[in-house]
């Protein structure tokens, strides 16, 4: 599994050109990704890169790759991610990590967005995972009413210490449940209606590009919005 996330990711930074911004994504596929392109730096490539983590903003600078704040940044040129699950239509849950915030935000922002990840990731439709929401403490049992009046199940995620989890913003985060996703476009929309919702794992209209590796080989996907 680790040698087909490598794959996909050394496929989508020999995308990157010289003088491009790239947004650099959250998660172990994306690591692959940080160490790809920190050696196409050492090689010459001229580049800098955004983070959408402080763990992906530490690696890629041990990588050798300038790291740009992005509260300074208004748009990227390519953004570079993995996914939790994805689907034909490349809609995607992301937020594992707890990144999805940033993650979505650098990914709006990016003029193509290519999501890496191995087969296991690929669906037929979204809802085996939970979708990940970020929210404001205050408002805890109002979004989970909601949530649930949406069809989920939403429950807090927790450290493995058995605290509560909170993102780089010091926000905590609802895991949610809603099975098979009939309408991911109709869901995600609901989602950032709710006021108190800061930001959603549900990706629907973001990515333009995935690389898929599978014990068959490499498969690109575009999609034209």
């Amino acid at each position: 599994m680790e040698a087909l996330k490598r794959i996909a990711a050394e496929a989508a930074v020999a995308e990157i050109a010289d003088g491009m911004l790239v947004g650099l994504g959250t998660g172990s596929t994306a690591a692959f990704a940080i160490a790809a392109l920190g050696r196409r730096v050492e090689e010459g490539l001229k580049v800098t890169a955004v983070s959408t983590s402080l763990q992906t903003a530490q690696a890629a600078e041990k990588a050798g790759i300038r790291v740009l704040d992005f509260a300074d940044v208004a748009a990227t040129d390519l953004c570079i991610d993995g996914v939790d699950e994805i689907d034909p239509h490349l809609r995607a849950i992301k937020g594992g990590g707890g990144a999805m915030l940033r993650e979505k935000v650098v990914a709006t922002a990016s003029s193509r967005m290519i999501a890496i990840a191995d087969g296991s990731k690929s669906v037929s439709q979204l809802g085996t995972r939970p979708v990940p929401i970020e929210y404001l403490p205050f408002a805890r049992a109002f979004v989970a009413r909601r949530v649930q009046e949406l069809g989920g199940n939403a429950a807090a995620r927790l450290t493995e210490a058995g605290s509560v989890f909170l993102t780089d913003q010091g926000n905590p985060i609802l895991d949610c449940s809603f099975g098979p996703i009939v309408d991911p476009d109709a869901l995600a929309l609901s989602l950032s209606t709710i006021p108190g919702v800061l930001g959603h794992g549900l990706f629907v209209d973001q990515i333009h590009t995935l690389y898929l590796a599978t014990a068959a080989g490499l498969k690109r996907c575009d999609w034209r919005f």
